[in-house]
């Protein structure tokens, strides 16, 4: 973390990884973390924490398991949503995306509860950034 101002597109260019959040800073006892996606994350859920998804570039998809069914909300550029605690979700992007999220510190990125983790998604915390 700086006490400078942070420009995303630097932070965004500094790695590749996808599914893969780096921490750009914190507010309070929140991570604010951004990432690179393309493809499918897994299904998982956060049980005491919500999870706030803001679309920098791109198009993405989040799959919702609801007491009334599944639904997928599809975030444009510039779209938020939050996904509430205890829903399980699974966030996809066929085209690649740039996102930021808002989590509380320590928060791991398959949740509380998941399927299998493929070797494509990063189960982290959030890695700092290497600017």
């Amino acid at each position: 973390m700086t006490d400078e101002p942070l420009s995303l597109a630097t932070a965004l260019a500094s790695f590749d990884a996808l599914w893969s959040p780096r921490v750009a800073t914190r507010v309070n006892d929140y991570d604010v973390r951004v990432a690179k996606v393309r493809g499918e994350h897994v299904w998982h859920a956060h049980d005491d924490t919500d999870e706030f998804f803001l679309v920098l570039e791109g198009e993405l998809r989040i799959a919702l398991r609801e007491p009334a069914g599944e639904r997928t909300v599809r975030l444009p550029r510039g779209s938020v949503f939050t996904v509430p605690h205890g829903t399980e979700h699974r966030p996809s992007s066929p085209d690649g995306a740039s996102i930021l999220m808002f989590e509380p510190t320590g928060t791991s990125t398959v949740g509380d509860r998941h399927d299998e983790v493929p070797s494509h998604v990063d189960a982290t915390t959030g890695h700092a950034l290497d600017l």
